[in-house]
């Protein structure tokens, strides 16, 4: 059994306005998301972790390998109208939160999509929304915004314009986020520049 719904993802238009973007509810299946929340890896500090550093059981195992197999990534290729044959793909996962999350910014130039899967029981806050954003200046120009809902998916195209940010929120705030980068080259500078933030981030809260 499969955990995502590829025939739904295939199914949600493409928005264009401010820039290419999706948001699906019920990307991974109802049916898939007990285990999944269940074994999602123990991140009890701020920031990205990649998931080559965490510890999981079998099922978040397969949900990985399901994300970065060849049917998703022929989807996102599809609905993006990119190529994205031989493009290095990479996973880091988010645990909590912190005051200072959620500014303004359009993800780094070496990334091509990003896609963000949350893994969250229902959200109640004000903060921790996701908002894709008209511009740079203003959090609150925004043409949506996506409560971290478990299984729901925000993708979008990376470029100039892809504003996005979230008010403050402090605690758990759980998600994956896959990425299509340009080169090798890229995908190892970040998982390196993860892991190094990963260690600093053990080593302060270890003292």
């Amino acid at each position: 059994m499969t955990a995502l719904d590829l025939d739904r993802f295939a199914q949600t238009p493409l928005q264009r306005d401010p820039y290419d973007y999706l948001i699906v509810p019920g990307f991974v299946r109802v049916d898939a998301l007990a285990p999944l929340m269940a074994d999602f890896p123990a991140v009890d500090r701020p920031g990205s972790f990649p998931a080559s550093v965490l510890d999981f059981g079998l099922a978040f195992r397969a949900f990985l390998d399901e994300l970065e197999g060849p049917a998703t990534r022929a989807a996102f290729a599809s609905k993006f109208g990119l190529d994205l044959a031989g493009r290095p793909s990479m996973v880091t996962v988010r645990g909590r939160a912190q005051a200072k999350d959620g500014g303004i910014h359009t993800d780094s130039r070496s990334k091509i999509i990003t896609a963000l899967i949350y893994m969250n029981p229902s959200w109640g806050e004000c903060g921790g929304r996701l908002r894709v954003l008209r511009g740079g200046d203003d959090l609150d120009d925004y043409a949506a915004e996506v409560p971290p809902d478990a299984g729901t998916l925000l993708a979008f195209r990376r470029g100039e314009r892809s504003f996005h940010g979230h008010k403050p929120f402090e605690g758990v705030r759980r998600s994956v986020q896959l990425n299509w980068v340009r080169d090798a080259g890229v995908a190892r500078l970040e998982l390196l520049r993860h892991k190094l933030s990963a260690g600093l981030k053990r080593l302060l809260a270890a003292r």
